[in-house]
């Protein structure tokens, strides 16, 4: 009895791990907080150059 427990059992885990490489976790990526920072200021550097273009294209359309 102990050693087909034994072969059942690891029979078991070797499922276990194939089954967890097929399912995927739906857990998000780790972003440290470092690197928010720096895409937060590169997302604020880009909306301000488009703000700045959005200025200059009407102000040169005024007479």
């Amino acid at each position: 009895m102990n050693r087909r427990k034994k072969i059942i059992k690891k029979l078991q885990k070797k499922d276990k791990k194939a089954n967890a490489k097929i399912h995927k976790s739906n857990k998000p990526v780790y972003v440290s907080k470092a690197e928010r920072e720096k895409l937060a200021e590169q997302a604020n550097s880009e909306q301000s150059c488009i703000e700045e273009e959005g200025t200059d294209s009407t102000s040169n359309k005024e007479p």
